[in-house]
């Protein structure tokens, strides 16, 4: 007989020794639906509580391997030098500060370039724009000879010296020229930071970028006129934005900063001679 959720069964129908009686005896099996699912306890233990992993379980995966970085000692001092983390944070900038600063290369005689990179000098840069000028000046100067040649009907071989000797004019200025002069600052008493030089010495490139693309015509005064205003823009950026810092050197600040002039000049004047410059 069923009664709701209860299944009762008489006696008399349950085999066995045990005789049977006037009154039935009820057996309740209990339904599935009358079933209830508590979730685990909060036990302590190889099977922790609710859904959360054991907490003396295996956590090999989680754990960095033995030997890797995060588990080897990271270097200090000057070691920290030729590490890859010393150098991240001077390539941690946004596009819009990089064209900030490539618009205050081009306006030389604001002078507010240091002070705007003080706290926050990049090599994102500086870098980009050497690489650029190379490629820039490869390549224009091999398109410029290449049609002086075949307008005067003579052979035209590629000159792949042409990469190589921008590279290290390029790479090999705004490293050392820096350097130097960072030496020199610390002997007269006014040191400027190392990375700020580099900075500010890249940027000062920039605008050779699009004095190369206009000696593509083919005027030799032209060149020239263009040679020198790229360079006078350049100095004149180098040396306004660095003579209030080099004032604090004494007398002699005035020969620095006419010195870093001229070298600058003197970069655009070598520029001219073995870029601006086409030979048949």
């Amino acid at each position: 007989m069923m009664s709701g959720n209860y299944t009762s069964l008489d006696n008399q129908k349950i085999s066995g020794s045990v005789p049977a009686v006037s009154n039935p005896v009820q057996v309740t099996v209990f339904s599935d639906s009358n079933l209830q699912t508590f979730p685990p306890s909060d036990a302590q233990g190889k099977i922790a509580g609710g859904y959360l992993p054991p907490r003396d379980t295996d956590d090999t995966f989680s754990k960095p391997a033995p030997g890797s970085s995060s588990d080897e000692p990271q270097p200090s001092g000057w070691l920290r030098t030729f590490t890859v983390a010393a150098y991240k944070p001077y390539f941690d900038v946004d596009t819009s500060d990089v064209v900030e600063r490539i618009k205050d290369s081009l306006f030389p005689f604001k002078g507010s370039f240091s002070e705007k990179t003080a706290n926050s000098p990049d090599l994102y840069g500086p870098f980009w724009i050497c690489t650029t000028l190379i490629f820039v000046a490869a390549s224009i100067g091999t398109f410029v000879t290449y049609l002086a040649h075949k307008l005067q009907n003579k052979e035209w071989d590629y000159d792949i010296n042409l990469v190589t000797w921008s590279a290290g004019l390029f790479y090999g200025y705004v490293t050392i020229v820096p350097l130097g002069l960072y030496i020199i600052l610390k002997y007269f008493s006014a040191p400027s930071g190392l990375v700020q030089l580099f900075c500010l010495y890249g940027y000062s490139l920039f605008i050779f970028i699009p004095a190369l693309c206009l000696s593509v015509v083919p005027i030799e005064v032209f060149r020239w006129v263009v040679a020198g205003v790229a360079g006078f823009m350049s100095a004149t950026f180098v040396a306004l934005n660095l003579r209030a810092h080099i004032k604090s050197a004494g007398e002699r600040w005035f020969l620095i900063v006419a010195g870093i002039f001229l070298l600058q000049l003197a970069l655009a004047v070598v520029l001219k001679l073995y870029l601006f410059t086409v030979t048949v």
